[in-house]
């Protein structure tokens, strides 16, 4: 019997969250790799940095920093993504992953973990784990490359990525800019949060663009200094990668980043995965993590 075509717009929507949760248990299902070694750039317990060797023994290798997502929310640190940079030393590269401070606390709202990140504070570490990256990495991976560096990032990492690498094109009183473009090879961004007005129209990640900012009467104001899609054109050769059916972060983002980049005058690569959601790029069991290391090994190697 044909399918009731009035039954089908209830189904879709119940089929698509449990793809998407079912994406997401397979994500957070591995068990935690431990790094070789691990690093600070500051004082607070969340300016850390840790190492991971390329796994064959290599004497030179890409280096790819990454940048871990979860809204810049504190529940979420960089223990959930360390399976995927063990999934990059296992294919050769040089990794830093780099945990930051997330959750409350700089916005009046509270220290509870729930806000979406803390302002300056979260760019603050960026900007000083990014620029200690140099020294740190020559100690704690001699193999690593830092002629060849991606930088990469997932969803609020991805944002965190595509900022790092346009930190010479911020507001001359801004306190993280520097005076040329970030020595990289490229930029890896995977579902990120790009543009914070496409974000907040679609309430990405319960509003946490708008939290990261301070809330709405912060927002216009820190925005410039802030938002990727307002930072262009870097310079810097960028992908961004994107599943089509992510509920998370959708794909009209990075449509909106590569839009604007193009209005810039800059092209932005943007690969678009059928039937992938918002965690198969960081699951090393998922397909779509492959082609995530190969765009990164284009950029890399």
């Amino acid at each position: 019997m044909p399918e009731d075509d009035a039954a089908r717009p209830a189904a879709e929507p119940d089929a698509v969250a449990a793809r998407a949760a079912a994406e997401e248990q397979s994500a957070f299902s591995h068990p935690p790799v431990d790094p070789d070694i691990t690093a600070a750039y500051g004082d607070h317990p969340d300016q850390v940095i840790d190492f991971y060797a390329p796994r064959g023994g290599e004497e030179s290798a890409p280096f790819v920093v990454v940048l871990h997502g979860g809204a810049w929310r504190a529940a979420y640190d960089r223990r959930h993504i360390t399976p995927f940079a063990d999934f990059l030393a296992r294919r050769g590269f040089a990794v830093a992953n780099v945990e930051y401070r997330r959750g409350g606390g700089g916005s009046g709202e509270g220290d509870d973990g729930s806000v979406a990140g803390r302002w300056p504070d979260t760019f603050d570490d960026v900007a000083a784990a990014l620029d200690a990256l140099p020294g740190l990495v020559r100690e704690a991976l001699p193999q690593a490359d830092a002629r060849r560096t991606v930088i990469t990032g997932h969803s609020a990492g991805g944002h965190l990525a595509l900022w790092a690498a346009a930190r010479h094109l911020l507001p001359t009183d801004a306190p993280w800019r520097t005076e040329r473009p970030a020595p990289l090879r490229g930029v890896v961004a995977l579902a990120p949060i790009a543009d914070f007005a496409v974000a907040e129209k679609l309430d990405v990640c319960a509003g946490a663009a708008l939290q990261l900012l301070g809330g709405e009467g912060q927002f216009g104001e820190r925005q410039p200094y802030a938002d990727p899609a307002l930072l262009l054109p870097t310079g810097i050769a960028t992908t961004l990668v994107q599943g089509r059916t992510d509920v998370v972060v959708p794909q009209a983002v990075a449509e909106a980043y590569a839009d604007a980049a193009a209005k810039a005058g800059e092209v932005v690569g943007l690969t678009l995965l059928e039937d992938v959601g918002h965690f198969p790029l960081i699951d090393p069991a998922a397909d779509a993590c492959a082609v995530v290391a190969e765009e990164i090994a284009q950029l890399g190697w």
